[in-house]
């Protein structure tokens, strides 16, 4: 039988597709803006027909309906990286699970300890040998579905068709739906001064050929407008956004002087608009990898002068960075900072880069802290992070004592938080404060 009479056999409509998950089942969705929005629909119209079905994902980009409070006989989610306020309401109400994993390690969370029923999928169109690129998501998506009893995959001709170790041939889908809708997108932050400013701070911290890896959001885009300058960057990274077109385009980014992978982007899922989808669309010059390998520290410190830039809800005065909660209550998850930043500081030349506001809530609350909240979850502790960026300055970390990382610390915070930093300061060292500041 060929590819193509496989496909026709295996077509079927989005509820009839999700008639196959039972009562019960662990359903695993497809990542971030590769979630199949059709199925995903299908399936929370027709919740009447489940009961304690298990949903299980990272970042959701999607609405999330299944976590509505109206749905809570039907499905329970299992959070391994909680986004969207109605996640996050749900996970307050105990209507959601949260269970805490390094991106890295998801793969293997799937195949050994939490067995896949069913993987919801979102691929392009199949190519001349029957084979679909996983496209924007590779990540965990990927083993999930090599892991699962059932696939059901949503073919969207919108999906870029991806290279590198992304494809699914039709033979391996159980269960195929037509759609057209719109690849979810991430719409460019509008950076403030503040933003350009720590993106300044941290571009000087980086240079020629040196390989980057950079998270979601404003400051990783602020970084990114900050590069025009360099020359002859890379990109391994567990996910890259618009700005990266922007210095490919302009010839900074050209991943010539990448020690591992030469002249290739690595990166194992995407977020951004259209016009990243177009760019990543049938590119040899991106290279996508289900997360396993794209984030192992170990192969991420193949790359000489891997560059790590991540963010986080606060840091305290021995450097201890918090990313996931705020006190008890949690924001967000791990993801890949922990493994990028060991993958940082094995790599010869390595560094890794906390970057943040010096406030939050509007300048009511300083994010560098005399001690983290109380409840609050350590992501990356005092002994892995070498420096941290503000629009104030640089601290650097790395090798200094516990009462010099403070006065770093202080050095770079907001100057209306700087004399009651200076107190505990004091209390804790019984020396007077005065500042440290980072020279190259």
């Amino acid at each position: 039988m060929s590819w193509k009479d496989i496909y026709r056999e295996r077509l079927t409509t989005a509820d009839e597709a999700v008639k196959h998950i039972k009562s019960g089942d662990r359903v695993v969705i497809g990542h971030a803006a590769g979630e199949p929005t059709a199925v995903i629909n299908a399936m929370v119209r027709n919740a009447d027909q489940y009961k304690d079905v298990e949903t299980l994902q990272m970042v959701c980009k999607g609405e999330a309906s299944y976590c509505r409070p109206e749905m809570k006989e039907h499905f329970r989610n299992n959070s391994l990286f909680v986004t969207t306020h109605t996640m996050q309401q749900a996970a307050a109400e105990d209507r959601c699970d949260v269970t805490p994993v390094y991106f890295s390690e998801v793969p293997d969370l799937l195949r050994y300890d939490l067995p896949v029923d069913v993987a919801l999928i979102q691929v392009s169109t199949p190519d001349k040998h029957g084979y679909c690129s996983y496209g924007i998501s590779v990540d965990y998506t990927k083993p999930a579905a090599e892991a699962a009893k059932t696939v059901i995959a949503e073919v969207n001709p919108n999906m870029p068709r991806t290279l590198g170790d992304c494809f699914i041939h039709v033979s391996d889908i159980d269960y195929i739906v037509e759609s057209d809708d719109p690849i979810l997108e991430l719409p460019p932050a509008k950076l403030s001064d503040t933003e350009y400013a720590i993106g300044r701070n941290c571009a000087s911290l980086i240079h020629d050929g040196d390989t980057l890896q950079l998270g979601i959001g404003a400051i990783p885009d602020a970084v990114l407008a900050s590069l025009g300058d360099k020359k002859d960057l890379g990109i391994h990274s567990e996910m890259v956004s618009d700005g990266v077109v922007d210095l490919v385009e302009a010839g900074v980014i050209t991943n010539k002087r990448k020690n591992f992978l030469p002249g290739r982007s690595v990166v194992t899922f995407l977020m951004g608009t259209r016009r990243l989808y177009d760019y990543v669309d049938d590119n040899p010059s991106v290279a996508m990898y289900p997360v396993d390998f794209v984030n192992d520290p170990y192969i991420i410190a193949k790359n000489d002068n891997l560059i790590s830039i991540n963010s986080c809800v606060e840091v305290d005065l021995q450097g201890q960075v918090v990313s996931t909660t705020v006190g008890l209550r949690r924001i967000s998850g791990v993801g890949g900072q922990v493994d990028f930043v060991r993958g940082a500081n094995m790599s010869k030349g390595g560094k890794t880069i906390m970057a943040i506001q010096s406030t939050a809530r509007n300048g009511t609350v300083s994010k560098i802290v005399p001690f983290v909240n109380k409840g609050a979850s350590v992501t990356t502790s005092t002994y892995d992070v070498n420096y941290v960026v503000t629009e104030y300055g640089i601290a650097k970390l790395k090798g200094q004592t516990l009462r010099n990382r403070a006065r770093a610390l202080i050095t770079i915070a907001h100057p209306k938080f700087r004399d009651m930093l200076a107190e505990e300061f004091e209390r804790r060292f019984s020396v007077k404060y005065t500042p440290l500041k980072y020279t190259p």
